[in-house]
């Protein structure tokens, strides 16, 4: 057994050990094609592991945490229009708005020489546009530049504590969160903070008359909260209110910090890239000139530019924003993965860190960053690259990054 406490520490075991990891007590973790098919393919039948526990409030599990596999399906169809992408693309004027902001934001700090971190910014951006979508306004992140009602630290204290505790000891979640909330007084710690915030944005929103709600419900650019406010006045047993509390906390936990982090990252890539950088530059002047590009691109225009679509993958490729492996339960009966069996109750799970660096897929450079990569001519090299790309949170991540990266100069 290695502990494998970072994704960094991981991948060197894996380079020394191979693609199949006992990295605690009856967990493994994969890097191979085979084992995503076998552990997270359609029509497979591995459940989430106890490490999901920690994830939600004691006694009032969410999308994320629940760990059956009929009630996570059930739950899941009753958000899964309002989160495709087809849904989401009807909101690019909110993310064009905060966009705009941002850059106002960023040309005031550098009249001003000062320097600018850029990750804290982007996180800003990232829950000013999840507000915006959520709740139909900006949370005052961009218009401040600070953590506006403790919000990123309390989301924070989530992300620490629910990794920590879902390994360790998972079980014991329903006594630590009473303890931890009656010590930090007022709303509470980390998700209680997160969740008493969200219950007075529904609490604002439901004191509109209901004839309201459901009018304002009609238009494809109202706020998720409306939409599912509407679903429950429409039929209250089978879109509860729990539901409602449920899709705007997920929106606020998985859409702002991942989409922060994966802004940050392809920043990052081309800056330490300036090769990259001058190319993509030089593939918005040519859109820009040919007047294919509007002042806010859109994602259908930024969808037919290859190198930006290049630098995205590649970014999220090299820095995924989960760095643990989302643990499954082999289920009963054992299952063999990777040419190993694994008896039932197994916890297994693919560390994406280490996959998105798995040379037989991704080629011998596969720690560079090479956008080009996604742009050669073997298309079969090409279609089993994307099959083995796992970023996560995809669509408000897709959504905000080609708003951003693909911004025509001003």
């Amino acid at each position: 057994m290695v502990c494998c406490c970072t994704p960094l520490c991981h991948l060197l075991v894996v380079n020394v050990l191979g693609s199949v990891v006992r990295y605690a007590p009856n967990r493994y973790s994969f890097s191979d094609l085979e084992a995503v098919k076998v552990i997270y393919g359609l029509g497979t039948s591995f459940p989430k592991s106890s490490w999901y526990i920690p994830w939600g409030n004691p006694g009032d599990n969410n999308l994320f945490n629940e760990r059956s596999l009929a009630k996570h399906a059930h739950d899941r169809k009753q958000y899964q229009s309002t989160y495709s992408m087809s849904s989401l693309v009807n909101y690019e004027a909110f993310v064009d708005e905060c966009a705009g902001l941002l850059k106002n934001r960023l040309l005031e700090l550098c009249a001003a020489n000062q320097a600018i971190d850029m990750h804290h910014w982007f996180q800003c951006y990232a829950f000013d546009v999840i507000g915006m979508i959520t709740y139909g306004k900006r949370l005052g992140f961009l218009d401040k530049g600070e953590d506006v009602g403790n919000v990123i630290n309390a989301l924070g204290e989530i992300l620490g504590y629910s990794t920590i505790v879902g390994i360790v000891f998972p079980t014991l979640h329903n006594i630590f969160v009473p303890i931890m909330n009656f010590l930090a007084g007022n709303k509470g710690q980390g998700g209680a903070y997160i969740t008493a915030f969200t219950k007075e944005r529904i609490s604002e929103t439901r004191s509109k008359p209901k004839a309201v709600i459901l009018d304002e419900s009609d238009s494809t650019t109202q706020s998720f909260l409306i939409k599912f406010l509407a679903k429950n006045t429409s039929k209250p047993d089978a879109f509860t209110s729990s539901h409602v509390l449920t899709g705007c906390l997920i929106n606020m936990i998985a859409g702002s910090d991942t989409t922060g982090i994966s802004l940050s990252a392809v920043l990052y890539y081309l800056l330490k890239n300036p090769r990259c950088m001058d190319k993509l530059q030089q593939e918005v002047d040519t859109f820009t000139s040919n007047g294919q590009l509007s002042t806010y691109v859109t994602y259908k225009e930024s969808q037919t530019m290859p190198y930006l679509q290049a630098v995205i993958k590649e970014a999220l490729r090299l820095h995924p924003a989960t760095g643990l492996p989302l643990e499954r339960v082999v289920p009963k009966g054992g299952a063999a993965i990777s040419g190993h069996f694994f008896p039932e109750g197994t916890i297994v799970g693919i560390n994406t860190w280490v996959a998105h660096r798995d040379r037989g897929i991704f080629g011998q450079d596969a720690d560079s960053f090479s956008p080009e990569r996604w742009l050669q001519d073997d298309g079969e090299r090409v279609a089993l690259m994307n099959r083995f790309w796992m970023p996560v949170s995809l669509p408000f991540i897709l959504l905000q990054a080609n708003s951003i990266c693909g911004k025509r100069r001003s």
